[in-house]
């Protein structure tokens, strides 16, 4: 080990603190603090800290005003303002490229889930279904059934590839979770996981932080660090391997995230689009949720702080938001799109401040309160300024994004939020399948569940007045929460082929529903199982 080389390295980019505690280690210490060290690449790194502060962390916000557009008509469709018969289009167009072998998935999955409170990955995450069923699962069992459609559409065996992302502290955990699941019915080598870079973590006054006296803090380079990492990792090659010409890209913990969803492939394709963003309606001018818009002639995403208030709450002669796409992490990008990405164009990286465990002076590991140093991350829609084929396709809300991020207690996206809005989902499939829930009574449970009378937010008055004037009778006691009915993915990808199983037919709930493939289960669950 050349120690003097490294110290005279360090020096020069003002990082000699680094080896403070060098004489108190032993050998095996030194030996990992010197080879973290001569991994960094301390010209780029310090570089790149200094690029970011000195343009606020790449925040390019100001006055948008003059210069914000909406995504043009041509280029922006809906689920909800386009016909039936040109949606199955697009769904068979999906299929086809599914069956052909053209579509695979790509899971951006480097997250811990703190906010949520647990210390493993969030695809592990179960979020209290009766299954039991976690992320991971879900999603894996969405891609199967998938497979299924697109061969009983066109007659063609095909296998959806499955990409995964991780970083340094979710790639074993994750691996280790697939292979003891058996890869939830998945083939193996169709399951490629791999880890994004890391960086090191910064103070404020650009000294690289040390998370113990021999080892470097670090974290993730966000997500946006995926296109770098495609082509390093030759994650690119084996795409081209495989035949593979369009990625769906999304984030871990979308419960009702549609995997390489047929109908978003099938318009992208359609539209000859290179990259697109799907995206839902804005709830209110305010939400916090950044915009896909067009800045200067050039596609991203705007954040809602960088929004004035008037420019929020400007609406169309329709009376909808006139920027009003607000953006899920979800998104479509064809392999050579991706290539030139990762070939021709450096992403800029912004700063998030953080909590960061340090060492100080006296080798006492700090665990502070506020923030006290920087992460440096780049952003993957920061892509669609590159893009001269860019489209964006609007879905449901409630049909298709209800993230996982918070711990219970918190005000949104936490793991009651996301069970309801798949329980709610779940029970839409069954009624416009045919089927009807029903309260022990036989009356029938209305979608839109009914406050209870114990819930001090009701207005007495109001529920007298609308109501059938009977206030306390037994329908106002029952069913605050949304019925519980769960349909494994494996039986149904998006509602289909339930009519022959629950047309005509009443369900109390709880109702499960599972595949022909999976065994009965019997913990407690009362409801339908099919065989």
């Amino acid at each position: 080990m050349d120690v003097e080389s490294l110290r005279k390295e360090l020096s020069r980019f003002g990082q000699e603190h680094l080896l403070h505690f060098w004489d108190q280690l032993n050998n095996e210490q030194k030996t990992d603090l010197y080879n973290d060290l001569k991994s960094i690449d301390l010209a780029y790194v310090t570089k790149i800290f200094k690029d970011c502060v000195s343009n606020g962390g790449g925040d390019d916000s100001g006055k948008l005003d003059d210069v914000l557009q909406p995504i043009p008509s041509d280029l922006y469709g809906s689920v909800s303002r386009t016909s039936p018969e040109k949606l199955r289009a697009y769904r068979n167009e999906g299929l086809q490229q599914i069956a052909n072998g053209k579509v695979a998935v790509l899971l951006l999955a480097g997250g811990q889930g703190t906010r949520l409170g647990v210390s493993y990955p969030k695809g592990m995450y179960d979020v209290g279904l009766p299954s039991r069923k976690t992320l991971y699962q879900l999603q894996g069992e969405r891609i199967r059934r998938l497979e299924q459609l697109a061969y009983e559409y066109t007659g063609k065996k095909s296998t959806v590839s499955w990409y995964i992302m991780t970083s340094e502290h979710t790639m074993e955990p994750t691996l280790e979770f697939f292979e003891k699941n058996e890869y939830f019915g998945l083939k193996r080598e169709n399951l490629i996981v791999f880890e994004q870079n890391m960086l090191p973590c910064f103070t404020f006054d650009g000294k690289i932080i040390l998370e113990n006296s021999w080892k470097v803090a670090r974290a993730p380079d966000g997500n946006g660090g995926l296109y770098k990492v495609l082509k390093s990792a030759g994650i690119l090659t084996d795409m081209e391997r495989r035949g593979i010409r369009y990625v769906h890209v999304y984030c871990v913990d979308n419960i009702l995230v549609k995997m390489a969803d047929p109908v978003f492939i099938g318009y992208c394709v359609g539209k000859g689009a290179n990259c697109a963003a799907k995206v839902v309606e804005k709830a209110f001018p305010t939400e916090a949720v950044g915009v896909v818009c067009k800045v200067d002639g050039k596609y991203q995403v705007v954040e809602y702080s960088e929004l004035s208030l008037r420019t929020a709450q400007k609406r169309n002669s329709d009376g909808r938001l006139t920027f009003n796409a607000g953006n899920i992490c979800n998104h479509f990008f064809t392999v050579d799109f991706l290539q030139e990405v990762a070939e021709g164009h450096e992403l800029k990286h912004h700063i998030a401040k953080k909590k960061i465990p340090f060492i100080n002076e006296n080798g006492e590991l700090i665990k502070p309160e506020k923030a006290n140093g920087i992460k440096m991350e780049k952003f993957v829609f920061d892509v669609f300024e590159f893009s001269n084929n860019f489209v964006v396709w609007e879905v449901l809300r409630e049909d298709e994004f209800s993230p996982l991020k918070n711990a219970e207690g918190a005000q949104k996206d936490t793991p009651k939020t996301a069970l309801h809005a798949l329980f709610s989902l779940h029970q839409r499939y069954i009624l416009n399948a045919g089927g009807k829930f029903i309260y022990d009574d036989g009356s029938v449970i209305p979608l839109i569940p009914r406050h209870t009378a114990a819930d001090s937010t009701v207005n007495t008055d109001e529920v007298l007045r609308n109501g059938d004037g009977n206030y306390g009778q037994k329908s106002y006691l029952k069913y605050e929460d949304p019925v519980v009915c769960e349909i494994s993915p494996l039986l149904s990808y998006d509602g289909e082929g339930l009519e022959e199983i629950v047309a005509g037919k009443k369900f109390s709930p709880p109702l499960v529903l599972w595949s022909a493939q999976e065994k009965e289960i019997q913990n407690g669950i009362n409801g339908e199982i099919i065989e």
